[in-house]
């Protein structure tokens, strides 16, 4: 069975539970929303246990550094999101998106080449494993408009504010 690492961080969100395989972040989410997480990792991992370990690889730092304004600090984490070739390119996308500015999701899709892809950039958008540290909270609908987020719109826009891209 995969025994993963996981740490529990408080935010100004709610609690953040980070999960670690060897050195690379896998999953990080809210704890309401947790159970979403576990799926996720079930469906990347099969089986596994979860082991509590403080601050593992100093990722949890990292993510406090981040929530106290320090917007660099995420773009050193490693992450394995597991998923099709196609969401890898997605979240691998998003992951070029600088704070403080958001993108459509036609115009992402259109920068991975996928021009008539904006649906399906939300589909993989929504099941992004890794909230935060794959920014897909800075997506947002073709007006300009806050739509979908797993962790509910008050984060979102929690976040782009943070990022002073409200």
């Amino acid at each position: 069975m995969k025994s993963l690492l996981v740490d529990r961080i408080p935010s100004p969100l709610g609690e953040l539970i980070l999960v670690v395989d060897n050195a690379t972040v896998c999953a990080l989410d809210y704890a309401d929303c947790e159970s979403r997480m576990l799926k996720l990792l079930q469906r990347h991992y099969g089986p596994f246990q979860l082991a509590h370990l403080d601050n593992p690889h100093g990722f949890s730092d990292c993510m406090r550094a981040y929530l106290a304004g320090d917007l660099g600090a995420l773009d050193i984490i490693p992450v394995t999101t597991g998923g099709t070739r196609f969401q890898q390119q997605v979240w691998q996308a998003l992951r070029t998106i600088p704070p403080g500015t958001v993108l459509s999701y036609g115009q992402l899709a259109l920068s991975i080449g996928r021009a008539m892809a904006a649906r399906a950039v939300g589909t993989a958008n929504a099941l992004n494993p890794v909230s935060i540290v794959v920014p897909c909270h800075r997506l947002v609908g073709a007006n300009g408009a806050l739509t979908g987020y797993a962790g509910g719109l008050e984060r979102k826009a929690w976040l782009l504010h943070h990022e002073q891209a409200a």
